[in-house]
């Protein structure tokens, strides 16, 4: 079968079948999505339809990349992503073109000077000569800009071009960053763009296209790196094209409400010019170009030219582009290498015969052929993958299909699971493996005749030969000691020593879980959950209850010598929640009351998991750890720990051991943990120290999660933990879990990151694996790919489910494979590439100093950029910074990474917050990166535009800069969530927002907005909920009032401006890589 072709409409699903009970669910793919309206620009990597059209509707903006944020610097958990808060854009890949873009001399305006130049790769459909890059131009400090002449004025309907060009004539650049200070004397050349009055189709192997974009000083193109900002600035008052505040060229969208007001004392960005002109060709001295807002500058700075912030690419651009352009029609997924919508669109995805991104997403979805195309390209080819991803209620859960006790069908060789990329042959007696080549017979209870295409007549009755992600029923041959698994158990382990009880949280926990054990996990329509639960509750020893349902009151057991644990009872200690009701009750009832006079400080940690791993081992179940702990543990135990924190390591070579484990006893425990399929979450409530680094050395490796509260107190921090712990016990987990992912002949997967144990090099083995927990697969070639077949990747995931089933879930991805680089530049995806590159350094601070770590991803960064130029780009002066379309947005998000707490932290914070966030980053899925490292500041209250009631407000960019004294800003990362109110906002805002009468009367540090009757309250409150329930983890709110102390957390999260830790600004950055990029090519 032919992998590109798209399904026919066919029989939905929904018929029973004899054989595979269990596909209830109706009309399978049979239903058209709703109508989209036509966008200009086509799909991704689709024909091109609406290029040569009149102007489109809306503004054609420059073309989309992806997001990502930065780490946090006071760590609160994060929330859950959702698939997506904001789309992106007009244009996806956009389209290429041999005419380089033109001014149109009197129809439309043009925006701001975008910087570098984003050059696109051309789309993959149609033939036609290849295009060209019109070269950018931008405002530069300081520097010596040659003059550059447009010929023909463009159609009418374009509102971009060929690649975004930087230039730079020696790679001298202001700057203030941490690479060294640049020279403010020289300035890029200046490129010209050619004009050619039409647009043709691309070429499939033409150099890829890029955004362009022009400069507001009359007749001059010039392309430079950014500077770093003095205060905002107004563009010259004169004609020529008008600039646009977000980062976008193309005609004017009128005011832009993110962008209104400025910072205190900042004049306004966007001040409206005359009409449009040709552009005259001269030369200019770069003293006549007409400086911005001459009279408003300080007199030193009088005469130099700085990079406008707006012209160089914007995450908020490319967002919002996608999201407008690719959020209104389903994603289908049976053509081969599609690149899926911006993980920030809100889309959904129709199930065509490959996996849906919500479960896997790759840096690019066209691989070179050969490994040394992919060594010149350096970039990484890796998936992330999410097998149990949860869906959007309007997608189906995958169907499950039972063979019966002959079990999935698959290749004798590969041992590859029937899948649609298999090819039926010989009249349906066999089977091609499609992964290995491998001809297999069909056994003859799964014989099918073939149509005429070749195609099986069933096939869509199958959702195993139709569909990209469906589960299979395991028989008995899956299971351990071929015998079908018990139903899990939960267990809950509860610190009783002083700290814990003092806080409060022993008491706040018992009361929770009186009601929270009636929400455990279960099956589809059962009544109640096949869950098991037990009791511990530990200081420097251990105590076990017995809450069988025929005692009266629950018996406690005492085990005292922890160096060699056991489990004193066997009967009584798993019971079933129903069963057991009343026992339970008033064992957490007596819980608070029996420790309430303890004095006991000291705590053990390793016994407790060896502990819960004996009493799953004894059960013959797999199952979950619950602890919840304060303290180091100091006590005489195996795992035993003193206090190693030591910020004088910071920036030395022995940096590295702050994220090694102190001792390997904990390694050890958790290799035994996940040999019984015991999986650890971990509740961290430390006052100071307690070496994050070693005790989620387990919950790391059996799959689960760390939660921490740093200095925990009930009235502040209750909501925060009681949300986080009811969202992970009702979270459905497969347990006892294994994955494997399988490749075609060419590629295989070379390396993993995630939250997991290896024993060997292709097995992931997971104690539990959840719905947020992804794993990174990186690929590397071992042999030659083939144009025609592409490259398959089949994830197989063998677990046990909630009511103790066992099942495998198969997860189907073909990919594009390309002989020419300008096909793997275009269709990259940022996100992915960084969610990567992330995970990548944060793995290796454990073995190598973090400079060295830094240095690596901006020399891999720079290389990939650095290939683009020189084998894909049009022939320009190398004082250009060129970027490929879907790589605009590689810089601004790298930096993100470099700047976050773990690999550049300021002296806020501590050694256990960069261990928590190391790990919380490894299996972090693409969305939540993406906000992470770039997080989302929404304009709230804007003095000039009120905020309509029902919409998210558009965001805005990362900057202090963005930020006006009238205004109120929400900025949320995943983690936490600030509220930052403006000096001068209005009286009645403050009064409806804080029930104060003045900004002076607000509370600093304020974690709860109060509950007020008027429509600003109820659409804050309403805001703040609907984020939470986006993300993974609860964030907590923190208000920050402009020129308070807290500001300095909040402005760390500003991640487009310098650093205090000393992380340079996105334009110094751009600067930098601008140098990098060059040194490589000369």
């Amino acid at each position: 079968m032919n992998v590109n072709q798209s399904a026919p409409p066919v029989p939905p699903f929904g018929q029973n079948q004899p054989i595979y009970p269990g596909y209830h669910q109706s009309s399978y793919g049979g239903q058209p999505g709703p109508a989209a309206p036509a966008t200009p620009y086509g799909a991704y990597n689709g024909p091109v339809p609406g290029y040569q059209q009149a102007p489109p509707q809306g503004v054609p903006r420059a073309p989309p990349s992806s997001g990502v944020p930065p780490a946090s610097a006071a760590q609160v958990p994060c929330g859950q992503t959702t698939y997506g808060q904001f789309g992106q854009g007009d244009i996806q890949n956009g389209p290429s073109s041999t005419a380089q873009m033109q001014r149109v001399p009197g129809s439309q305006q043009f925006g701001p000077p975008l910087a570098p130049v984003v050059s696109q790769p051309a789309v993959l459909q149609p033939y036609g000569p290849p295009p060209t890059s019109t070269q950018v131009t931008a405002q530069l400090a300081g520097m010596q800009i040659s003059g550059a002449v447009a010929q023909a004025s463009p159609p009418s309907g374009l509102g971009y071009g060929p690649p975004t060009s930087l230039a730079s004539a020696s790679g001298n650049f202001p700057n203030s960053g941490p690479y060294g200070s640049y020279p403010q004397s020289q300035a890029p050349p200046l490129s010209q763009a050619q004009g050619h009055p039409g647009v043709q189709p691309p070429l499939r192997s033409a150099p890829p296209l890029a955004s362009s974009f022009t400069s507001p000083a009359s007749g001059t193109q010039m392309t430079g790196p950014p500077v770093p900002p003095p205060p905002p600035m107004h563009p010259p008052q004169q004609p020529g094209y008008q600039l646009q505040q977000n980062g976008s060229f193309g005609p004017a969208r009128g005011p832009q409400p993110n962008y209104e007001s400025p910072y205190p004392g900042a004049p306004t960005f966007g001040s409206q010019p005359g009409p449009p002109q040709p552009l005259p060709p001269k030369r200019l001295d770069p003293d006549t170009i007409p400086s911005p807002q001459l009279n408003e500058l300080p007199p030193q700075q009088k005469t130099r030219h700085r990079i406008d912030p707006d012209a160089i690419p914007s995450p908020i651009q490319v967002i919002e582009d996608d999201r407008n352009n690719r959020g209104s029609e389903p994603f289908v997924t049976g053509v081969r290498g599609q690149v899926p919508p911006l993980v920030t669109t809100n889309f959904l995805v129709k199930d065509q015969g490959n996996a849906s991104p919500r479960y896997i997403r790759c840096t690019s979805y066209n691989i070179p052929c050969t490994s040394d195309m992919a060594k010149q390209a350096q970039v990484p080819l890796a998936a992330v993958i999410k097998p149990l991803a949860r869906l959007p209620p309007e997608e189906a859960s995958p169907y499950v299909v039972d063979h019966g006790e002959s079990g999935p069908l698959r290749c004798n060789r590969c041992k590859a699971y029937m899948c649609p990329l298999m090819t039926f042959i010989e009249g349906g007696r066999r089977f091609q493996c499609s992964f290995c080549s491998c001809i297999n017979d069909v056994p003859p209870q799964y014989f099918q005749h073939l149509d005429h295409t070749g195609k099986r007549v069933d096939a869509y009755d199958r959702p195993e030969l139709s569909l990209g992600s469906y589960e299979f029923l395991a028989t008995v041959d899956y299971c351990k000691n071929n015998k079908f698994p018990s139903p899990p158990a939960f267990i809950f382990m509860i610190d009783v020593s002083y700290n814990a009880i003092r806080t409060g949280l022993v008491r706040l926990l018992c009361e929770e879980l009186k009601s929270l054990l009636d929400y455990l996990p279960r099956e589809g329509g059962a009544e109640e959950s096949a869950i098991r639960v037990g009791f511990v509750t530990y200081n420097k020893v251990l105590h076990f209850y017995n809450v069988k349902s025929s005692l009266a009151q629950p018996q406690m057991m005492v085990v005292s010598d922890v160096a060699d644990m056991f489990v004193p009872l066997l009967d009584g200690f798993l019971v079933n929640v129903s069963e057991s009701r009343a026992v339970i009750t008033s064992l957490l009832d007596q819980i608070p009351e029996m420790f309430a006079d303890t004095r006991e400080t000291e705590t053990v940690f390793a016994p407790v998991i060896q502990a819960g791993m004996e009493a799953l081992k004894a059960a013959e179940c797999a199952g979950k750890l619950f602890l919840f702990h304060t303290s180091l543990p100091i006590a005489e135990a195996p795992g035993k720990l003193k206090n190693r924190d030591d910020r004088k390591l910071i920036n030395t070579d022995k940096e590295k051991t702050l994220f090694q484990p102190q001792t390997g006893t904990y390694q050890t425990l958790a290799k035994e943990c996940v040999a019984q399929g015991c999986c650890v979450d971990l509740f961290l409530f430390p006052s100071q120290y307690v070496d994050v680094a070693t005790l989620s050395v387990v919950p790391q490796l059996t799959g689960g999660s760390v939660y921490k509260y740093a200095c925990f107190q009930v009235e502040n921090d209750q909501e925060r933990f009681l949300s986080d712990l009811r969202r992970d016990v009702q979270k459905v987990v497969g347990f006892d879990a294994v994955m494997r992912v399988r490749t075609s002949t060419g590629i295989r997967a070379v390396d993993f990151f995630g939250a997991f144990y290896m024993s060997n090099t292709t097995d992931v083995e997971l104690a539990g694996l959840d719905g947020d927990k992804t794993v990174t697969v990186e690929f590397k070639h071992d042999d030659r790919l083939n144009e025609e077949n592409g490259a398959l990747l089949q994830c197989a995931l063998l677990y046990t489910s909630c009511a103790g089933q066992r099942r495998l879930r198969i997860h189907n991805l073909a990919l594009n494979c390309c002989t020419q680089l300008a096909d793997l530049y275009r269709n990259c995806e940022t996100d992915t590439l960084i969610n990567y590159m992330a995970k990548f350094a944060y793995r290796a601070v454990l073995s190598s100093p973090v400079k060295t770590v830094r240095d690596t991803l901006i020399t891999q960064c720079a290389q990939i950029l650095a290939c683009y130029r020189k084998n894909c780009a049009s022939p320009s002066s190398a004082g250009q910074l060129i970027l490929p379309e879907c790589m605009k947005l590689l810089p601004v998000y790298l930096n993100c990474v470099l700047k976050s707490d773990v690999l550049q932290p300021g002296a806020e914070v501590t050694t256990d917050d960069r261990a928590y966030v190391r790990q919380l980053v490894s299996s972090m899925d693409v969305a939540e990166t993406n906000v992470f490292f770039y997080p989302r500041l929404l304009p709230l209250v804007r003095t000039k535009s009120p905020l309509d009631s029902t919409a998210e407000p558009p965001a805005v960019r990362a900057s202090e800069e963005r930020l006006s004294s009238g205004d109120i800003y929400l900025l949320e990362n995943g983690l936490n969530l600030f509220v930052w109110v403006g000096a001068s906002v209005q009286q009645g805002v403050v009064q409806s927002l804080f029930n104060v009468s003045s900004f002076s009367q607000i509370t600093s540090g304020l974690s709860v907005l109060p509950v007020l009757d008027n429509p600003l309250s109820k659409k804050v409150r309403g805001l703040v909920d609907s984020l939470r329930a986006q993300r993974m983890r609860y964030m907590k709110l923190i208000v920050v009032k402009q020129e308070d102390k807290l500001e300095t957390l909040f402005k760390h999260f500003l991640v487009e401006d310098k650093s205090l830790s000393g992380g340079a600004s996105y334009v110094d950055f751009l600067c930098h890589m601008h140098k990098e990029i060059r040194q490589l090519l000369s």
